[in-house]
């Protein structure tokens, strides 16, 4: 099986479980029990397994690039001490995790390559897709529809009762609407050779990042 395949998987399993662990232990220190009560207080990537992010993680894998999520984490804001600044917090904590390990791989990048790039070594390799694949997980997750952690974050700073109402239209409506996008992209486009809707919103700002932490460009 290709290496670079198992790499993406290793990658992407392990960074959304502490991306679903940074909501859950954000919303657990600001006085939330719900996440600790089912579960999800964790690093272990079985209790943040979803079974229809799992397909996409597998799916876009195997298309080229790779992105999925794993099981939404249960808050209940009313029980933090700060709901709607808590409840923001926890929710960024998602998409923040994964920028921090792409910085921490990043570093391990740069000491790594520090005499040349070589993108036939394991340990480049390996570091690339973690960098690559978080940035882009963390993008991902900040596109303001729903399931996104960015829905989330964008109806918070609206006001009542129109961010309710943004919200409840996004889980909703705008769900169907980015599922439809991802089957386009992989069942379709991507089959075509093109880099898909997704692929195209988050091309450039990635690619921007990554040339910011890695010190080389890829295009």
């Amino acid at each position: 099986m290709d290496s670079v395949f198992i790499i993406k998987l290793i990658v992407l399993f392990g960074s959304i479980a502490l991306h679903e662990f940074g909501h859950a232990k954000s919303a657990d220190s600001a006085g939330d029990p719900t996440p600790s009560s089912f579960g999800r207080v964790t690093l272990n990537p079985v209790a943040h397994f979803d079974p229809l992010g799992a397909t996409l993680i597998v799916m876009s894998s195997l298309a080229g690039f790779g992105i999925g999520w794993g099981k939404p984490v249960p808050i209940n804001p009313a029980k933090m001490q700060h709901p709607r600044w808590d409840a923001f917090q926890s929710v960024a904590w998602g998409p923040l995790t994964n920028v921090i390990i792409a910085v921490v791989f990043a570093f391990m990048f740069r000491v790594i390559t520090k005499d040349g790039v070589d993108l036939s070594n394991f340990a480049v390799q390996f570091c690339f897709w973690a960098v690559l694949l978080n940035v882009s997980l963390a993008l991902f997750n900040l596109l303001p529809i729903g399931p996104l952690d960015g829905h989330w974050l964008l109806g918070l700073l609206m006001p009542e009762p129109m961010g309710a109402r943004f919200m409840l239209w996004s889980r909703t409506t705008g769900t169907m609407i980015l599922f439809g996008i991802i089957l386009l992209d992989n069942l379709v486009l991507r089959q075509q050779g093109h880099p898909g809707i997704l692929g195209t919103i988050l091309y450039q700002p990635a690619s921007y990042i990554m040339t910011l932490l890695l010190g080389h460009r890829f295009n």
